[in-house]
Protein backbone atom coordinates (compact mmCIF):
# COMPACT_ATOMS: atom_id res chain seq x y z
CA UNK A 1 0.00 0.00 0.00
CA UNK A 2 2.86 2.88 0.62
CA UNK A 3 4.56 2.11 -2.34
CA UNK A 4 1.18 2.77 -4.42
CA UNK A 5 0.32 5.76 -2.77
CA UNK A 6 4.51 6.75 -3.51
CA UNK A 7 4.45 5.41 -6.89
CA UNK A 8 0.84 7.96 -7.70
CA UNK A 9 2.06 10.60 -6.11
CA UNK A 10 5.62 10.78 -8.08
CA UNK A 11 3.41 9.89 -11.29
CA UNK A 12 1.42 12.80 -10.70
CA UNK A 13 4.82 14.56 -10.43
CA UNK A 14 3.82 15.47 -6.67
CA UNK A 15 5.50 16.31 -3.70
CA UNK A 16 4.74 15.20 -0.42
CA UNK A 17 4.02 18.43 0.70
CA UNK A 18 1.53 18.73 -2.35
CA UNK A 19 -0.71 15.93 -0.92
CA UNK A 20 -0.22 17.06 2.75
CA UNK A 21 -1.46 20.45 1.92
CA UNK A 22 -4.71 18.58 0.26
CA UNK A 23 -4.95 16.13 2.81
CA UNK A 24 -4.31 19.04 5.90
CA UNK A 25 -1.76 17.75 7.35
CA UNK A 26 2.23 18.23 8.09
CA UNK A 27 4.71 16.82 5.50
CA UNK A 28 5.84 14.78 7.90
CA UNK A 29 2.73 13.33 9.01
CA UNK A 30 2.05 12.56 4.67
CA UNK A 31 5.50 11.27 4.48
CA UNK A 32 4.92 8.47 7.80
CA UNK A 33 2.03 6.84 5.60
CA UNK A 34 4.12 6.82 2.54
CA UNK A 35 7.07 4.94 4.39
CA UNK A 36 4.34 3.05 6.57
CA UNK A 37 5.75 4.36 9.92
CA UNK A 38 2.09 5.84 10.45
CA UNK A 39 -1.11 3.79 9.41
CA UNK A 40 -3.37 5.52 7.14
CA UNK A 41 -6.76 6.44 8.40
CA UNK A 42 -9.84 5.32 6.39
CA UNK A 43 -11.17 9.00 5.86
CA UNK A 44 -7.43 9.25 4.25
CA UNK A 45 -7.66 6.79 1.72
CA UNK A 46 -10.89 7.73 0.71
CA UNK A 47 -9.21 11.19 -0.19
CA UNK A 48 -6.29 9.83 -1.78
CA UNK A 49 -8.57 7.11 -3.88
CA UNK A 50 -10.95 10.44 -5.10
CA UNK A 51 -7.91 12.63 -5.52
CA UNK A 52 -6.23 10.03 -7.75
CA UNK A 53 -9.75 8.96 -9.09
CA UNK A 54 -8.92 5.27 -8.04
CA UNK A 55 -10.00 2.49 -5.80
CA UNK A 56 -9.83 1.62 -2.02
CA UNK A 57 -8.53 -1.54 -2.75
CA UNK A 58 -6.32 -0.44 -5.32
CA UNK A 59 -4.74 1.55 -3.03
CA UNK A 60 -4.20 -1.32 -0.60
CA UNK A 61 -3.16 -3.43 -2.54
CA UNK A 62 -6.21 -5.81 -3.23
CA UNK A 63 -6.70 -5.42 -6.60
CA UNK A 64 -4.45 -4.34 -9.53
CA UNK A 65 -7.53 -2.64 -11.25
CA UNK A 66 -7.35 1.06 -11.19
CA UNK A 67 -10.23 2.24 -12.54
CA UNK A 68 -12.70 3.72 -9.69
CA UNK A 69 -15.87 1.30 -8.41
CA UNK A 70 -19.00 3.11 -9.69
CA UNK A 71 -20.61 5.51 -6.83
CA UNK A 72 -23.67 4.29 -5.36
CA UNK A 73 -26.91 6.53 -5.30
Amino acid sequence: MYQRIRDLREDHDLLQKDLAAYLKCSQVCYSNYENGRRDIPTEVLICLSEFYQTSVDYLLGLTDERTPYPRRK
